[in-house]
């Protein structure tokens, strides 16, 4: 015959918690910069700039140099 196997029910705790891994770190303002490579030249000023890209919220902050 089969074997039945019971599966335990997840934890809404756990859930929630993986949900919103990352996210309260960019609200308290640790964000996890990463230079965006896309963007280096600013053509109204004409100038470089840097453009900085959060990898888990993807809040942006430019540079001029």
């Amino acid at each position: 015959m089969s074997n039945v196997i019971e599966f335990k029910r997840p934890d809404p705790k756990k859930a929630a918690k993986e949900k919103a891994k990352g996210k309260t770190l960019c609200k308290s303002g640790f964000h996890k910069w990463e230079v965006d490579k896309k963007t280096q030249f600013d053509v109204k000023s004409g100038k470089l700039v840097t453009v900085y890209r959060c990898s888990r919220c993807g809040e942006v902050k430019v540079k001029a140099h």
